[in-house]
């Protein structure tokens, strides 16, 4: 992991085509702004998460019904 420290108006640039800048730093509240092609997918990590978890309930919760299906035939 690179960790760096920047100010407001400050960018961080990935590859050629993703630039990330600091637009205001408020307390402990950072506001980042993101210029990325449309092809670029950007979520939240928290999002992410929640969506891996509730299809991982979902799979869960197919295979348990799947189990019981069969064990009634």
């Amino acid at each position: 992991m690179l960790v760096l420290s920047r100010k407001t108006n400050d960018t961080i640039q990935i590859a050629d085509n993703v630039e990330i800048r600091i637009l205001e730093i408020k307390g402990e509240t950072v506001r980042i702004g993101i210029e990325a092609p449309k092809s670029v997918d950007i979520l939240r990590g928290e999002l992410v998460q929640s969506i891996t978890e509730i299809n991982t309930e979902a799979v869960t919760l197919n295979t348990d019904l799947f189990t019981q299906l069969i064990k009634k035939e």
